[in-house]
């Protein structure tokens, strides 16, 4: 099996193991993202993750904190296939000579190239999930306005396309790269940091399983650490309505949150992120490592 199908296999089960683990949380997030702002004198409809938490059980049972889960369950075999590929592709470039490790600021070079690529696919995957997420908070909106409410992610994507065409389906693809591409430089230059500093040497092959969870950790927890402002905007942009957008871009966004949050609106939703990253990436990288290492 040559090494490009091995990146791509042992990525696919990555991805899957980050979705299952973090899924939930990410839902979490995307609903404190997107809630609109409360009219003067009222609450907003989520008081923090917990309430959100418990709302969103209460409405939608447990398999609520799953909403949205088809559009990357369909494609994470593609994305993260995609992420660890293309990495390991500029990884080849990057070597001095054949098996030699990579510095970390060359494992930088390599995360921003795979986040570069990625973005393409991620944007509408995001997309999608985003605005199947964001259904219960945006729901009274949708009701006074007369709109049907999707089912599910093809119905998600027949209604963008009827709306905006092919090209609404990368609607917020620059803060989607804005994200993609300066959070995966850090979370693969993180990662093989970790990595070396925990092994006490740039050879890593025989580090344990126990270091890998923690490296993984690290390197989730730096992504989102590094771009979650960026992702507060992809979110709101994405499941922004098309006919009468509230926003007319990232600046746009960037300005109308800060006015009425302050620098606080840049972060909401940041628990439940942080709370994912850890487990999640964690997951992804052990994942990854076990299934890359059984391929040879």
């Amino acid at each position: 099996m040559g090494d490009v199908l091995k990146d791509l296999t042992a990525g696919t089960v990555g991805g899957a193991a980050n979705l299952i683990v973090g899924h939930p949380f990410d839902t979490i997030k995307v609903k404190l993202q997107s809630q609109p702002a409360p009219a003067p004198g009222q609450l907003p409809k989520y008081a923090g993750a917990i309430d959100a938490v418990k709302q969103t059980v209460a409405a939608e049972g447990p398999r609520g904190l799953y909403k949205g889960m088809g559009a990357p369950l369909a494609t994470v075999a593609a994305f993260n296939a995609l992420l660890f590929s293309v990495r390991g592709q500029m990884e080849a470039l990057l070597r001095s000579e054949p098996g030699a490790p990579l510095t970390v600021k060359q494992q930088f070079i390599a995360g921003a190239g795979a986040g570069v690529a990625a973005s393409f696919l991620a944007c509408p995957t995001e997309l999608i999930k985003c605005r199947l997420q964001a259904q219960s908070s945006l729901a009274g909106a949708a009701a006074a306005s007369g709109v049907a409410v999707p089912k599910g992610p093809i119905d998600v994507a027949k209604h963008v396309i009827r709306d905006a065409g092919t090209r609404g389906l990368f609607k917020g693809l620059v803060p989607t790269m804005g994200r993609e591409v300066p959070g995966n430089a850090v979370m693969f230059g993180v990662y093989e940091a970790a990595k070396q500093y925990l092994a006490g040497s740039p050879d890593t092959s025989n580090l344990g399983r126990g270091s890998q969870i923690m490296a993984g950790g690290l390197a989730g927890a730096a992504f989102w650490l590094s771009v979650y402002p960026t992702d507060v905007v992809k979110s709101v942009i994405q499941v922004d309505d098309y006919k009468n957008p509230r926003y007319s871009g990232s600046l746009d966004a960037v300005r109308k949150i800060l006015a009425a949050d302050g620098v606080k609106g840049l972060y909401k939703g940041f628990g439940p992120a942080m709370a994912r990253s850890v487990p999640a990436n964690a997951a992804t990288f052990v994942a990854y490592e076990i299934t890359r290492s059984a391929l040879g």
